[in-house]
């Protein structure tokens, strides 16, 4: 015993990045398991998507949404996502599956949409970065069009 603490003291910074290293792993794997949505990998996304209704969300900004997305997506970007929540209530009961850049803030949108009583929400882990990568296709908007 006497030896770890003669190693926590000489080494106080190691054990501290070891200590919050282990509380983020903790924190991500006990949110993960308690989470309201669930992550779809995109082969899991394309599986739902072959087998059930699934009203895809991409919430980027326009800019980002025409220079591709998946075909039928619904273009609701975050910051505006609470002031459009009317225009997705007729989605309540259906699957939707959030889509962003890179998967981070698409998580934000579930919870939001969660928080206002839709019950069937999926994120797309990795976003459209993972999209691209496994070479699924995707629409180019033209930018003249409204």
């Amino acid at each position: 015993m006497d030896q770890y603490l003669e190693f926590i003291s000489n080494h106080s910074m190691l054990f501290l990045a070891l200590a919050v290293v282990t509380f983020l792993l903790i924190k991500e794997f006990t949110e993960a398991a308690f989470s309201p949505f669930k992550n779809l990998s995109p082969m899991n996304a394309v599986v739902k998507m072959n087998s059930d209704e699934v009203i895809i969300v991409d919430v980027r900004e326009p800019h980002e949404f025409i220079l591709g997305h998946i075909e039928n997506a619904i273009n609701t970007p975050l910051g505006k996502l609470k002031d459009q929540l009317n225009t997705l209530e007729k989605y309540k009961n259906k699957d939707l599956l959030l889509v962003c850049q890179s998967g981070t803030r698409s998580v934000p949108a579930c919870k939001t949409l969660i928080n206002a009583g839709f019950e069937k929400v999926f994120n797309l882990d990795g976003g459209m970065q993972a999209w691209e990568d496994h070479k699924f296709p995707i629409k180019i908007t033209s930018k003249h069009k409204s």
